[in-house]
């Protein structure tokens, strides 16, 4: 059996993207690792210098064709399956560059791969998520505002596509290598859910960075947005009315978190954060019935773009 990782990349400097501590997360878990890096204009390429001489990571330079993926994050898609194409692995895992692979979670994925490797109902294997927010201490309870699983590994098969913004994965049979969005004749994934958490920074970085991270990223959703301009830094709300993440965090991301240097540029007082789908009275009285009446991790309605098998 053999494990390829993949991920890609583009301005991992200027958008506070943890891109190295994303890949030596999974490291010790594939048999080798892909990363599409695209056209930076910062600091990049002298970033991902770290893997010279990592016998298991290999790089391809791409060139981000966002006249042809002009649309809905699709060239995050496209990106994704650059990646993806160049795995040799009888399954791929995929991590996207601002999330973290708990340590704890190896073990449990490379027993899944080993178990249902000749088992062809199974396509996939969804993970859970921890998405932080603001700092490194709290996180999104949301379940509605953030995905609490997603697939990150996949069959190496060439009807599996990258889907959409690169959110999830799904079968798309006679590809045409442009429409990531596109859902006749395509179908979901057969997946297992493992116990293994991955860690999101997504919502969790610098914000002096992330004001230039979502200009750049809601460009690549619309070619109508208006980028916001004259301000220093992102206010990621009070993050006093978040809650905070008791459990242990990724061994890889202990180094960046010590790090952390952004302090004076949040806050834990005044007007909360501005997560409509965890403050809204819809989705709060949503938010009561799964966690104090379901407690199984079900949401009600919601995002799930996979079939979920038993184990």
């Amino acid at each position: 059996m053999k494990i390829s990782g993949f991920t890609f990349i583009k301005n991992a400097v200027a958008y506070d993207f943890p891109v190295v501590e994303s890949v030596r997360s999974v490291l010790p878990v594939v048999d080798e690792f892909i990363i599409a890096a695209g056209d930076s204009s910062d600091g990049t390429d002298e970033l991902l210098k770290v893997f010279d001489g990592e016998p298991k990571v290999r790089i391809i330079r791409t060139v981000w064709d966002t006249q042809t993926y002009d649309r809905g994050g699709m060239i995050y898609a496209q990106q994704t399956d650059v990646g993806l194409r160049a795995c040799t692995g009888d399954w791929c895992l995929y991590i996207q560059s601002d999330e973290i692979m708990h340590h704890d979670a190896l073990p449990v994925i490379r027993e899944a791969c080993a178990k249902y490797l000749d088992d062809r109902r199974v396509e996939g294997f969804l993970l859970k998520y921890v998405h932080l927010y603001g700092d490194y201490r709290h996180y999104i309870d949301s379940l509605h505002f953030a995905y609490p699983r997603e697939i990150r590994i996949v069959r190496n098969r060439p009807d599996i596509h990258s889907w959409r913004d690169a959110q999830s994965f799904r079968v798309i049979p006679d590809f045409n290598g442009v429409d990531y969005d596109v859902e006749e004749g395509t179908r979901k994934l057969r997946c297992i859910l493992l116990d293994a958490l991955i860690f999101h920074y997504g919502w969790s970085r610098d914000p002096r960075c992330m004001v230039r991270k979502a200009n750049h990223h809601n460009a690549l959703y619309s070619k109508d947005y208006k980028p916001v301009e004259g301000v220093d830094y992102y206010d990621y709300g009070n993050l006093g009315m978040m809650p905070l993440y008791e459990g242990t965090f990724p061994e890889a991301a202990a180094e960046r978190m010590a790090a952390y240097d952004w302090a004076d540029f949040v806050r834990y007082d005044g007007p909360r954060p501005n997560i409509g789908k965890r403050y809204g009275v819809k989705y709060r009285v949503v938010d009561f019935i799964e966690k104090h009446i379901l407690r199984d991790g079900r949401r009600i309605g919601g995002f799930k773009n996979y079939k979920l098998l038993k184990p």
